[in-house]
């Protein structure tokens, strides 16, 4: 059974887009190498909101990207950078990616926020606008050969 990730963060000043994008191409290419992961899709929502949606092996195989390399450096950054920030995980039957519908209503009703020192007011109870869809991009592990 495929675990699920999704993650959206939105940064508070459109000033940290260039350190969000630098960091954002390293850890892409760290994903996309990550031993267990299965595919994804990146989201560029409205109001510098950008949410991950992941598939992956095991929790532990998504904990090993997430806790080294590029990802791991940039995560400090997100909480003096993002005023909205949030997460939930699942496992989920079949291979197929949850529509992002999906993951925005797992977000609302299973996520949790994430510690940030400058939180806006739709962080803590995630009462963020619905996410804005059209504009998304397929991840895909980097395939050995």
């Amino acid at each position: 059974m495929p675990f699920v990730s999704v993650t959206r963060l939105r940064l508070r000043s459109p000033r940290f887009l260039p350190g969000f994008m630098w960091h954002n191409t390293r850890t892409l290419a760290q994903v996309k190498a990550a031993a267990g992961f299965r595919g994804g899709s990146l989201l560029a929502d409205r109001g510098w909101a950008f949410w991950t949606l992941t598939a992956w092996d095991s929790l532990e195989a998504m904990r090993a990207y997430m806790t080294t390399g590029p990802h791991r450096a940039a995560m400090p950054r997100f909480v003096d950078w993002c005023d909205e920030g949030s997460v939930v995980h699942w496992e989920q039957e079949g291979d197929a990616l949850p529509a992002w519908a999906e993951a925005n209503r797992r977000m609302r009703s299973e996520g949790r926020p994430s510690k940030l020192r400058h939180p806006g007011p739709h962080h803590a109870d995630l009462s963020f606008r619905p996410a804005r869809t059209t504009i998304t991009g397929p991840l895909r592990p980097k395939r050995a050969g």
